[in-house]
């Protein structure tokens, strides 16, 4: 089962020039741009760990993209690294986009248990499966 997170999870994975692409549409709003990364990509794990500061006064996505390569090289054997763009105006100030741009080599397979609880509900959980 593939994790699906974020923005264009269901497309196959973008290409550093199309995730370039992305990362100067953010700039270009005004949003600032930061890379996080995990190991474990839960849904209800929102709080992934970050990578340097939030890049609030970047113009260019090249300098984005060195430290895309930067945590790559650290972390990109074994974990989720994804970018996300926040947009700190009045108003709104939340993320406005976040995509998965590394997946670790081989990506842990999940599964999904269906458990049948009281009054015909269900829960469901998720696990990693074994290799």
């Amino acid at each position: 089962m593939r994790v699906t997170q974020g923005c264009f999870s269901f497309l196959p994975d973008l290409t550093d020039q199309q995730i370039h692409a992305q990362v100067q549409y953010c700039i270009d709003q005004g949003w600032a741009v930061n890379i996080e990364f995990a190991e474990d990509p839960h849904p209800r794990n929102t709080y992934w760990e970050m990578w340097g500061m939030p890049m609030f006064d970047i113009k260019d996505a090249a300098a984005v993209m060195m430290e895309l390569a930067e945590c790559r090289k650290v972390y990109g054997d074994r974990c989720y690294i994804r970018l996300s763009g926040f947009d700190a105006s009045h108003g709104w100030e939340s993320v406005r986009i976040s995509f998965i741009v590394n997946r670790p080599q081989p990506e842990p397979a999940f599964v999904l248990d269906r458990q049948e609880i009281g009054g015909r509900g269900l829960r469901y959980t998720t696990r990693v499966q074994a290799p």
